[in-house]
């Protein structure tokens, strides 16, 4: 594979930075970029710019011409390659949570109470509720849909079934706290 970089151009080059390091960045980075996609690397264009900022301040001190020059680029390259893959191994690996797979479950206070009753104490807090509290609870605690599935269900939108479902449980603890004071 013949260089557009030759040792030609690498000797008019020499003493104006800016315009050697264009050049070379022009004639390797599509290799490097290459290069660290395809040994696996998680961002190859960050690596890509971290191998030339490391070339950058070096250039100057590169000795064999264009083949030295590339072969510094391609070990630049490697190392970095070599680090990526060190810190992959170190790091765990970066999954978006999905909720709808989640199986995990923790039981708040109220699942925890509607568990402690028998069914028909259950039945009989329930029957102080109104009509639409009863049927987000049950939705929502009984059945255990989402906010949004009861709102569907109910027709309802889902900021109004939390309402609901708030002043339902505010209602019971209320009912539960008056009961436990009065002696049987």
């Amino acid at each position: 594979m013949t260089d557009a970089l030759t040792d030609d151009v690498l000797r008019a080059l020499q003493g104006r930075d800016s315009e050697l390091f264009r050049a070379v960045y022009q004639a390797y980075a599509g290799p490097v970029l290459g290069y660290l996609t395809a040994k696996g690397v998680a961002d190859p264009e960050a690596v890509t710019q971290d191998v030339f900022l490391a070339v950058l301040p070096r250039i100057s001190t590169i000795t064999g011409g264009a083949q030295g020059l590339r072969t510094f680029v391609f070990s630049v390259a490697h190392a970095r390659m070599v680090d990526d893959r060190r810190q992959q191994s170190r790091s765990p690996e970066h999954c978006e949570f999905e909720t709808e797979r989640d199986s995990r479950a923790s039981g708040s206070a109220e699942d925890e109470a509607m568990e402690l009753l028998a069914p028909g104490e259950v039945l009989a807090l329930l029957d102080i509720l109104g009509e639409d509290q009863r049927d987000v609870l049950a939705l929502r605690i009984v059945a255990g849909l989402t906010v949004e599935q009861a709102a569907e269900i109910v027709g309802k939108s889902p900021g109004a079934v939390k309402q609901l479902q708030r002043r339902a449980l505010i209602t019971l603890r209320e009912h539960s706290a008056v009961k436990d004071y009065v002696a049987p």
